[in-house]
């Protein structure tokens, strides 16, 4: 690591060796605040003092600390170090489990539960492509133009937590995932063209999978049942289901039959409206020949 005279790189380093803890999540403290305290018994164990500690680890004092008293949420290297250096054989490394549940924000980590626990899943985005679809170009260019601007750590904690949700794709058994894009967000170049490029083909190789149904509303279509917003529906294996959608309840998730008959009639239409997913895949191969 390298110091200039007043250290001032290496403490930028050391911030971004973690994240930072939500306040609101209490979870999250609770699960760092005991991580950091079995992560000092070790050290002390050991006879090390934080700033010896943190030379060997290549980290800065500052940042042990932090760490110690759950005000930082170590990277996954970091525990590996800390292994090492403290001949944990393993048991720190262990720990990462731990911090893999609480690094992403917890609205975050609560919508990834519920799509993971959910059969299926039904999506309509009118402004981007949906988060489950996104390559990490994309959602990177995406983090990177948010108002106001998110710092370094802001934005590669959120791909982060983007990058994670893509495991409901590998999930057995299989979701049934329905997804309908408007023909803009195809077409917006988010990130420049080899980057859009690179999302039209991410998004044929997913529809190509069987659980996959993906549709595309046309933007000369006269008469269109989304014009709400952007809207989720999630349905679980005892028959219950969460949904939202943007113009519809204050935009807040509601799980009352009555409620959810209106958006499922909704997204209904809209798939009723857009293009057939065979007819959707042939336009997507046509917006990315023109890209």
């Amino acid at each position: 690591m390298s110091v200039d005279g007043d250290g001032t790189e290496a403490e930028a380093e050391a911030e971004d060796a973690g994240w930072e803890v939500d306040p609101d999540d209490e979870q999250g403290i609770a699960v760092l605040a005991a991580l950091g305290r079995q992560l000092k018994a070790w050290r002390e164990a050991k006879g090390l003092r934080a700033a010896d500690f943190g030379t060997a680890i290549g980290y800065g004092e500052d940042l042990v600390r932090k760490v110690e008293s759950g005000k930082r949420i170590p990277r996954p290297e970091y525990l590996d170090r800390a292994d090492e250096v403290l001949n944990a054989g393993g048991k720190i490394s262990a720990m990462r489990t731990d911090t893999e549940q609480v690094r992403y924000p917890k609205q975050v980590r609560d919508l990834a539960k519920l799509e993971h626990k959910a059969v299926e899943l039904s999506a309509y985005r009118n402004h981007n492509i949906h988060g489950l679809l996104q390559t990490d170009g994309y959602a990177r260019a995406l983090f990177e133009m948010w108002q106001p601007p998110q710092t370094k750590q802001e934005v590669e904690r959120g791909l982060a937590a983007r990058v994670a949700r893509r495991s409901i794709f590998e999930r057995s058994p299989a979701h049934a995932l329905c997804f309908v894009q408007e023909e803009v967000t195809l077409r917006r170049r988010i990130g420049g063209t080899m980057v859009m490029r690179a999302q039209l083909e991410r998004l044929l190789e997913v529809a190509e999978l069987r659980q996959v149904t993906i549709q595309v509303m046309p933007t000369d279509l006269e008469e269109h049942a989304g014009m709400g917003g952007l809207m989720q529906i999630l349905k679980f294996a005892d028959g219950s289901a969460v949904a939202r959608s943007e113009g519809a309840f204050n935009g807040r998730p509601v799980s009352d039959p009555r409620r959810l008959r209106i958006l499922e009639h909704r997204h209904a239409m809209i798939r009723s409206q857009a293009l057939t997913p065979r007819e959707s895949v042939a336009f997507i191969e046509q917006v990315l020949g023109e890209t």
